[in-house]
This record gives C-alpha cells, structure tokens and sequence, in this order.
C-alpha cells in the first residue's frame, strides 16, 4: 500500500474474488457502458485500441459484444485472444480495468438475445446480416477503484480533508478475481 493510502482512517482497499468481483464488473461496467476495447497486449507493439459498446455483462461477470466479422479487431483477437477493458463511469468515480480472454461467435440465440435496432446502423442487414460476430471476454481478473458514498460524499471528505491536512479520501480500490 502507498504511503498516501496508508494515511487514510478508513477501509480503502478490498480485494474481491468470485461472485463478489463478477457484482463488482457488472456494477461498473453497467455506469459507463462503453469502454476502451484493446488488442495485440501482449505483442510488444502499440495497443489497438477502439471503443465499444457493452452489449450485456452476464452473471458470470463475462461481456458480450457485437462487431464484424471483417474487423481489424476481430482479426487482432483471431491472432491473440487476450484482451483489455478500460473503463471510465464518470469523471470522479468508476474506473474499472479488466483483463481477459475474447472468443469470437456466430452463434444466430446470442446475437439475437444481444442484438439492439440501432445496430442497424453497422450491421444494415439488421439482425441476418451475415458479418454479425458476438465477442464474449471472459474476464480474468482487473482492478477498480471507486468511491464509497458517491461523488457528493467523496467530495465533500476531499475538502475538509484540504481543509484540516488530512487525508480523507472516500475512495475504495482492489483486485478483482474472476475464477
């Protein structure tokens, strides 16, 4: 733990393991949708980096996506399967990094079951369109940092933190393990 860390008079670092980071992964993934979808991690090369949209985030604490058959990041996970989300909920709150294994589908159930009407604007066939590919990521394991009471609270104890020179900071991070 940090020397900044270690001031605080409160709980602020908890690991969480199992079901407990799968709630954890589906919570914040739920507050920003979107994340930073990254490929070729472990080439020794530049990340690929694109954002997408979270289509579901099942109870195993796995996401789903749509994307193309044709992509360059279907063809980037076909060569490497390990992945990275980044992910942002807001501007002081609910950053969440997820690493895992993505596995590419056709299955017709889970693209129907994922499938949205404004997807049409990428997939102009609709729901048939043959290019439609799910990627499911498995998620290995991440790390979140968060706050406890919302930004309010944790703004708040910032400024009578300043105020006093102590560090009372809302925040909560930790590992997260997703067996």
């Amino acid at each position: 733990m940090d020397s900044i860390n270690q001031q605080q008079p409160e709980e602020n670092h908890k690991d969480l393991f199992g079901r407990e980071a799968g709630q954890k992964i589906r919570e914040m993934a739920k507050s920003a949708n979107t994340c930073h979808f990254c490929t070729r991690i472990t080439t020794g090369q530049p990340l690929k980096v694109r954002p997408m949209s979270v289509q579901q985030v099942d109870n195993e604490g796995n996401f789903w996506f749509l994307s193309a058959d044709d992509s360059h990041k279907n063809a980037d996970i076909q060569a490497d399967s390990n992945v990275h989300l980044l992910f942002q909920g807001s501007a002081y709150s609910d950053f969440l990094s997820v690493y895992g294994t993505a596995t590419i589908s056709k299955d017709k159930q889970i693209i129907k079951e994922l499938w949205e009407p404004i997807l049409k604007t990428w997939f102009t066939e609709g729901i048939d369109d043959p290019r439609i590919t799910a990627i499911r990521v498995e998620a290995r394991e991440g790390y979140y940092w968060d706050n406890k009471h919302g930004n309010a609270v944790a703004f708040a104890k910032t400024l009578v933190g300043a105020m006093i020179g102590k560090t009372l900071d809302d925040s909560i991070e930790g590992k997260l393990v997703n067996p």
